[in-house]
C-alpha cells in the first residue's frame, strides 16, 4: 500500500474520526492529492465518510475506518482462534478456556522478562512501550507532570479474542502488574468497553 494511504489509515486509527482539514495537518502535500487518496480508500472500502450536520452552507464530512480498514492493522487472530476456544468451552467447559488463557498470560509475562526490562522506572516504561509498539499495539506514551505515565494502545492485535472473553483484558492487567510489580497500574479506558483506545496509567513506585 502506498505510503500516503497507509499514513491516512494510521491517522484515522489513532484519532478515530477526522475531517479532511484535520488530516491535512499531518501532510505537506496538496489538499487535492490527499483528497484523491481518501477517495481511493473509500472505493476500497477501508474508510467511510459521515455527514456533519450544519444549519447553513455546504455539507461537511468526517472520516473513519471501516471494519476492513481496521483489519489492515496487525492482529494475532490466527495464533489463538476464538472458534477453537468456543469449541474447547463446549467440550470441556469455561474453566478449561480460562486455564488456557492463563497459560497465555504466563507466556506474556515471560516475554517481557526475557527482553531485559530495565530496573529504572522511566526506562522500564519506555522499553515496555517499545515492545508493545513492535507487536502492533500502536502505542502512544505520555509522561504526566507528577511523573506517572499514560500508555495508550490504539490497536489491539487480539481484539476478537478480548471481545469474546473478558478474561483476556483482566489477564492483561495481571501481566502489567507483574511487569511493573513495584508500581501502581490501572486501566482507565478499554476498547472492549467501547473506548477508542486502551489507556494504562502507570505510577512511579516512589509515589505509590
Amino acid at each position: 500500500m502506498a505510503r500516503t494511504k497507509q499514513k491516512l489509515l494510521t491517522i484515522l486509527k489513532r484519532n478515530h474520526v477526522m475531517t479532511i482539514e484535520g488530516m491535512m495537518e499531518f501532510f505537506t502535500i496538496s489538499d487535492i492529492a490527499v483528497r484523491k487518496h481518501i477517495h481511493e480508500l473509500e472505493n476500497q472500502g477501508l474508510i467511510r465518510k459521515n455527514a456533519i450536520k450544519k444549519n447553513i452552507g455546504r455539507p461537511a464530512y468526517e472520516y473513519e475506518l471501516t471494519q476492513a480498514g481496521n483489519r489492515v492493522f496487525p492482529n494475532h487472530y490466527e495464533s489463538l482462534s476464538v472458534d477453537l476456544l468456543k469449541d474447547l468451552e463446549e467440550l470441556q467447559g469455561l474453566d478449561a478456556v480460562y486455564s488456557l488463557l492463563e497459560r497465555r498470560m504466563e507466556k506474556e509475562v515471560d516475554f517481557f522478562h526475557s527482553n531485559n526490562i530495565p530496573i529504572d522506572f522511566d526506562e522500564k516504561v519506555a522499553k515496555v512501550a517499545e515492545l508493545q509498539e513492535d507487536r502492533g499495539y500502536m502505542v502512544e506514551l505520555e509522561q504526566k507532570p507528577d511523573g506517572s505515565y499514560e500508555m495508550r494502545h490504539f490497536n489491539c492485535p487480539i481484539a476478537n479474542l478480548a471481545n469474546a472473553y473478558q478474561q483476556v483484558c483482566k489477564n492483561e492487567h495481571k501481566v502489567f502488574n507483574a511487569v511493573f510489580s513495584d508500581s501502581y497500574v490501572n486501566c482507565v479506558a478499554c476498547m472492549t468497553s467501547g473506548d477508542h483506545y486502551c489507556n494504562w496509567t502507570i505510577r512511579n513506585p516512589k509515589d505509590k
